[in-house]
């Protein structure tokens, strides 16, 4: 009796860095190569991204690529296993940082079941802080590919989104999630980038006053 082929796994792929560093223009060149080479492609987007047309994803560049719309609903995150079929090979998702942490192990089941997952966001939040989902994606990759944007205020090379409210940084505090572009967002270098972290002044305050004595003590 002639045995099962086994099944071939397959693959994730993440590209991440910074507001305008080109991670879905990298993202939809990827689809378009695989479409190339004859393979079946599925993209899909958050729906809480309503810049450009709704079942649409766009780069800053202005391309667009249709792509189907999903919540964080449990039932709408499993419908992407379903829309990835037998005959599908390749997913894109853009965006991830939109999505819940729960979307991982659905991605993580797409290469299980012999697809190869590409998916793209920012690995920072406005804070300067990593989101979590693109933490635990980047930890189980296959590839990685950080992206660098130009810094808005000096030219360097920017790996921070900061936020800009009436011309000013937002707040920590802020929500971590507002949808926009250019009217509330900028990449910064290490050096331009700007955040008031609550408490921050006041440990630098206390360290001041910290004598050798203490200091030891905390050493033990």
């Amino acid at each position: 009796m002639q045995e099962d082929k086994k099944l071939t796994k397959g693959s994730l792929e993440v590209i991440c860095g910074s507001m305008f560093s080109g991670k879905t223009e990298e993202l939809m060149k990827r689809l378009r190569r695989a479409e190339y080479a004859k393979q079946n492609v599925l993209t899909i987007k958050h729906k809480i991204d309503i810049r450009g047309r709704h079942a649409y994803i766009t780069s800053h560049d202005g391309r667009e690529r249709f792509a189907f719309s999903v919540e964080n609903k449990n039932e709408s995150l499993e419908k992407i296993l379903d829309l990835a079929n037998k005959n599908i090979s390749v997913v894109g998702l853009d965006e991830l940082h939109f999505f819940p942490k729960s979307v991982v192990p659905v991605m993580m089941k797409l290469v299980e079941s012999g697809k190869r997952v590409i998916t793209s966001g920012l690995d920072l939040d406005f804070r300067g802080e990593p989101f979590e989902q693109m933490s635990l994606a980047l930890s189980l990759a296959d590839r990685v590919t950080k992206l660098k944007a130009i810094c808005m205020k000096c030219g360097k090379d920017a790996h921070h989104t900061q936020r800009v409210i009436d011309g000013k940084p937002a707040d920590y505090n802020d929500p971590i999630i507002l949808v926009g572009a250019k009217e509330f967002y900028e990449a910064r270098c290490r050096d331009c980038f700007q955040i008031n972290k609550p408490g921050e002044s006041q440990a630098k305050d206390e360290s001041k006053f910290m004598d050798v004595k203490s200091f030891r003590q905390t050493q033990v």
